[in-house]
């Protein structure tokens, strides 16, 4: 039975530096163009994050997001999801600026504090671009990402039912489904839950086929048909897992946040064209790609024109 399959591009993020790709967006004008070309391709939903246009490091500044947001939005018709995640060492406060400053149809929420190892890329660059490059992916070697549970709760409650805002929830590992349950159950989230689960990462799950089909499981055991299941998987495994869990019932993620690669040595020139891969291969494979407004529909999002810029 043919169904339609949500791609999702995270086409910054705040993980790779400007030294890794000449094709990382930086400018917001980098930014509208890798997102428009991105929807373009076939991608329903964007993931943005802001960058500082003259250094390339991850900026909580909701000026910066306001210097894209309105131009994307005037040439797409995608779905625009705003990173509650931000960048390593961010408080709380600066990682939902934007979303207070935009009131988006979407946003990620990451579903617990956990180690997120950067360190070990260090020496696959004998220089850098940037001084605070080498220091930030260092950083990661003590430092964690930070969300509790009661900072969780602030975000669904501060964004979520402020703004009718919901939520792409980031499940690094089987405790983050688990947690989420935690907040379904407290009646703090209401279904559709999209979920989106990660693997790769340092510091959460593997990318093992197992490691997929055991998210898989336990999700369908905690929500059953109360949710929408994607896959995101970090560099090489990027198209493998995506294939993989789209063949099982999920959505995919992709872009320049997860990956900077095409194929096994080769970097991607754009979001676009990783976009363009992953709806290829949907193609051979007989699924049907969702629209925008599909998109909408499938996670009853709020719509375009209920947002804040």
């Amino acid at each position: 039975m043919s169904r339609k399959v949500i791609i999702t591009c995270a086409v910054t993020g705040s993980i790779h530096t400007p030294t890794m790709s000449p094709h990382l967006p930086v400018t917001p004008e980098e930014i509208v163009a890798a997102s428009v070309g991105a929807a373009e391709a076939g991608a329903a939903i964007i993931h943005l994050h802001a960058r500082d246009p003259l250094t390339g490091k991850p900026s909580p500044d909701p000026k910066l997001f306001m210097e894209f947001l309105p131009r994307i939005k005037q040439q797409t018709n995608a779905v625009m999801n705003i990173s509650t995640g931000g960048g390593l060492a961010m408080t709380l406060e600066q990682r939902l600026e934007a979303a207070h400053a935009a009131q988006p149809e979407l946003c990620s929420l990451n579903m617990g504090s956990m180690n997120f190892g950067l360190y070990h890329i260090v020496d696959k660059y004998p220089a850098w671009q940037h001084g605070w490059e080498k220091d930030y992916l260092e950083a990661t070697r003590s430092g964690i990402v930070s969300n509790t549970f009661e900072q969780i709760e602030r975000i669904i409650r501060e964004v979520g039912m402020r703004y009718g805002t919901r939520f792409e929830f980031e499940c690094y590992d089987v405790s983050h489904l688990y947690t989420l349950a935690h907040f379904l159950d407290r009646k703090l989230l209401t279904p559709p839950l999209f979920v989106q689960t990660i693997f790769g990462l340092l510091g959460g799950i593997g990318a093992e086929p197992e490691d997929l089909m055991h998210m898989r499981r336990t999700a369908d055991r905690l929500f059953g048909k109360d949710y929408l299941w994607s896959i995101l998987a970090a560099g090489r495994h990027q198209m493998n897992l995506c294939t993989m869990g789209a063949i099982m019932g999920g959505n995919v993620r992709v872009g320049l946040e997860d990956s900077l690669y095409i194929g096994k040595g080769a970097l991607a020139k754009s979001n676009a064209e990783q976009v363009s891969k992953i709806r290829r291969i949907m193609g051979e494979l007989s699924l049907e790609v969702a629209t925008a407004d599909e998109a909408r529909d499938l996670l009853q999002l709020k719509g375009g024109n209920a947002v804040a810029f």
